[in-house]
């Protein structure tokens, strides 16, 4: 019994400890507080998007672009895209989207031939997911918008040679 008493005892004795050790700090009053809580509930969620999942293609000019998206699940959505001409694969890319322990969601691309970089969901919606990264190259900005015929068109877009660029993948859902 007493060993049981000790361990609740530094059990309560660690929550008071975390509990005392998260009270904000002298000068940050509630305001701060609830500023920040604010700023959590303010960033896109990964859900808000799950409509991306599913498979999209794309054909033109004699290529044959597929990207497929996993459903949401365990806080990421898996994707990969791969471009085929003339029967031979001329591009890939490997795709993820995670939510970060802050609540933050990236888009995670690994592109053929290139290194992997991140770019942060900034607006999400029924119908629109829009992720930037405004020190990588190109693209900058990469958004999804879904028309209300059930097209998607996917964009890249950022400077390029000293012009805004903007490429644009319009994609039908692979039955």
């Amino acid at each position: 019994m007493k060993l049981r008493g000790a361990v609740r005892w530094s059990l309560l004795g660690g929550l008071a400890w975390v509990g005392y050790a998260a009270e904000p700090a002298a000068g940050a009053g509630p305001a701060s507080t609830s500023a920040a809580a604010t700023a959590a509930e303010e960033r896109p969620a990964l859900a808000t998007i799950a409509w991306l999942a599913g498979t999209w293609t794309l054909e033109r000019n004699g290529r044959e672009t597929t990207e497929h998206w996993e459903p949401l699940r365990g806080g990421t959505m898996i994707g990969l895209s791969r471009t085929v001409a003339r029967e031979r694969t001329v591009e890939y890319e490997f795709l993820l989207l995670r939510t970060e322990a802050d609540g933050t969601v990236n888009y995670i691309a690994r592109p053929s031939g290139q290194k992997e970089a991140a770019f942060r969901l900034v607006r999400a919606s029924a119908t629109e997911a829009v992720f930037e990264n405004p020190a990588h190259d190109f693209p900058q900005r990469i958004s999804y918008t879904l028309q209300a015929d059930g097209r998607l068109v996917a964009a890249i877009e950022g400077p390029r040679n000293g012009q805004l660029r903007r490429i644009e993948f319009p994609y039908g859902r692979k039955r």
